[in-house]
């Protein structure tokens, strides 16, 4: 099967790095209402606009006139970022990366983008969420490496208790531990590389901040 990335463009904040942008490279986009204002900072062009534009600006509206939209209600059931991952699913997509998902002036809705993060992370679908400066991958039962900078911060947030986890390659490795629900003692570790994580049972987000070397 052909890897067909999204990136959703949300409206959280956006910072425009080199990293975001390795990151994007081949990806096929789509702007959920008014995070088609990253598309101008990106310099890309979606191919679909999705939302019922209550936050988009006149002159956000006037940049992007060959857009298709998808218009929906104000009074929906669901949040524009699910309606654009939905329609990037029904396009293709095979991995997915929420832009603009962290931070921003709506902490309802960052978290919202988490939990959708999870829940698509277990129908199979590899999911990147990012501000630019922060990242966030989620963990379920298996394996996964992430490629960190030497001495980046990074914690591991247990949204469940969390059975058999292992963290290598960094300053403070874990071999199959148990984390208990709400415990903090995953929250502020440092990246010696790629880092190798796994994880027997549970749900977690592994939190990342690339350009944050205060833990060195």
């Amino acid at each position: 099967m052909t890897d067909t990335t999204f990136t959703i463009l949300l409206g959280g904040n956006l910072a425009i790095t080199e990293r975001l942008r390795d990151a994007l490279v081949g990806s096929r986009f789509i702007a959920a209402d008014s995070g088609m204002r990253h598309a101008t900072e990106l310099g890309v062009v979606p191919e679909l606009w999705v939302g019922d534009f209550d936050s988009t600006s006149g002159k956000l509206d006037r940049a992007f006139p060959e857009v298709p939209r998808l218009p929906y209600p104000a009074a929906k059931a669901v949040t524009d970022g699910e309606i654009a991952v939905t329609e990037a699913i029904a396009r293709g997509a095979s991995r997915l990366v929420l832009a603009g998902a962290l931070g921003g002036e709506r902490s309802d809705h960052a978290f919202q983008h988490i939990v959708h993060a999870l829940s698509l992370a277990e129908r199979g679908f590899p999911v990147l969420l990012t501000s630019g400066e922060e990242e966030a991958t989620p963990l379920l039962s298996g394996s996964i490496d992430i490629d960190l900078p030497q001495g980046s911060l990074f914690s591991v947030l247990g949204l469940t208790e969390l059975t058999g986890l292992t963290i290598r390659n960094v300053r403070y490795p874990l071999d199959d531990f148990h984390l208990p629900f709400g415990s903090s003692r995953t929250i502020s570790n440092v990246a010696e590389g790629a880092v190798q994580f796994s994880l027997a049972s549970g749900k977690a987000l592994i939190l990342a901040r690339p350009f944050d070397l205060t833990g060195a």
